[in-house]
């Protein structure tokens, strides 16, 4: 690296198991790798709904300092990163299109605030070519400053399954973009298949009124004693899920990339999921994956109605499945990190800057 240290600017309680996310996940592995390939990394927590806490971090960092923003933070205060895209070398780390989530209230404020954000960014680093493709098409940055960093995946063993073929896995906060309803909606149509059950892992938090409306849906199809909604669950906890798993199921609305999906596929452990967003990325050619239309319970129940009685489909998409494991191999956290140190590398300190340095160092 040029520069001797990097500003990342990331949501506060990025390590509170109680919020958990795929963005969380990202940047402290983000943050891991860079400082694992000698770049001084410096988190500086700001809370998401707080832009008077991120006006006064960004103005506290010296003049022509590299800083990193995750994009949730960098929408939110997208008028703090305008009034210092001159005096700050900003580079935005966009890990979804804002914009993109048509249902979420406010959807086209959101748009113009996440176009002030990524103009005043020098780079932009988006986590998959689809996110890369929308900022583009909906001119909200110029191609050549916009690079790809995916996420990357542990290296994990092989899981055995539960044995008896049954169980589902859907991992997620449980909100509307992630889909927990369509897939319940799904199950209520196999009640009089024995056999399965399905565990939904992820914070009942993040949206408390679409959480309380999948447990209404649970209990209305009598699904209780089939479908349990755990709550979050990480480390061993979550690694024993993943291990007891038979089918993961991604029933997202929306998904700039699916690291669900990749860390499934990892594992050996075939993958349902919504055609969304980056997921065929996610799903990288692998035959384990089979992909669906998105908001359909009904295409969603199909799949894993067949899923439950033609065992010898299944032992075909677990046997893909294994197969992929390779690909995943190579896909590792330290090739995310490289490919964003790339990217922080080229946006070198303003002449001025270096020439103080260099007096300074003197």
């Amino acid at each position: 690296m040029t520069d001797p240290t990097v500003h990342f600017l990331v949501p506060d309680g990025i390590d509170d198991d109680d919020r958990v996310s795929g963005g969380n996940v990202y940047d402290r592995r983000l943050a891991e790798g860079l400082r694992a390939q000698g770049v001084d990394v410096r988190l500086v927590p700001v809370a998401a709904n707080r832009v008077t806490d991120a006006a006064h971090a960004m103005s506290a960092l010296p003049h022509d300092a590299l800083v990193l923003v995750d994009g949730l933070l960098a929408v939110a205060a997208s008028e703090v990163l305008r009034a210092q895209t001159t005096r700050l070398r900003i580079v935005v780390l966009a890990h979804m299109v804002a914009g993109a989530l048509h249902r979420a209230p406010g959807h086209a404020r959101t748009a113009d605030r996440e176009r002030v954000a990524l103009q005043a960014a020098r780079r932009v680093i988006t986590t998959s070519e689809w996110t890369r493709a929308e900022l583009i098409a909906r001119r909200l940055a110029e191609p050549d400053r916009i690079a790809v960093a995916i996420p990357g995946t542990d290296p994990v063993t092989a899981t055995p399954g539960s044995g008896s073929g049954g169980h589902l896995l859907c991992v997620g906060a449980v909100a509307p973009h992630k889909g927990q309803d369509v897939l319940v909606n799904a199950l209520a149509g196999m009640t009089d298949l024995p056999g399965w059950r399905c565990t939904i892992a992820g914070s009942l938090d993040a949206d408390r009124e679409f959480a309380d409306r999948v447990r209404a849906v649970i209990r209305t199809a009598a699904l209780s004693e089939r479908v349990d909604l755990t709550g979050v669950l990480t480390g061993r906890r979550l690694d024993d899920a993943y291990r007891s798993a038979d089918l993961v199921v991604v029933p997202s609305r929306s998904e700039s990339y699916g690291m669900v999906v990749a860390d499934a596929l990892a594992r050996g452990i075939p993958v349902v999921a919504a055609r969304v967003g980056g997921v065929t990325e996610a799903v990288a050619g692998s035959r384990g994956g089979i992909l669906t239309r998105p908001d359909d319970p009904v295409a969603l129940r199909a799949v894993l109605r067949r899923w439950q009685v033609d065992r010898g489909w299944g032992a075909v998409l677990k046997a893909e499945a294994m197969r992929s494991r390779a690909a995943f191999a190579t896909r590792t956290w330290d090739v995310t990190a490289t490919a964003v140190a790339a990217v922080l590398r080229e946006v070198r300190p303003s002449t001025d800057a270096m020439g103080r340095e260099r007096r300074r160092t003197a």
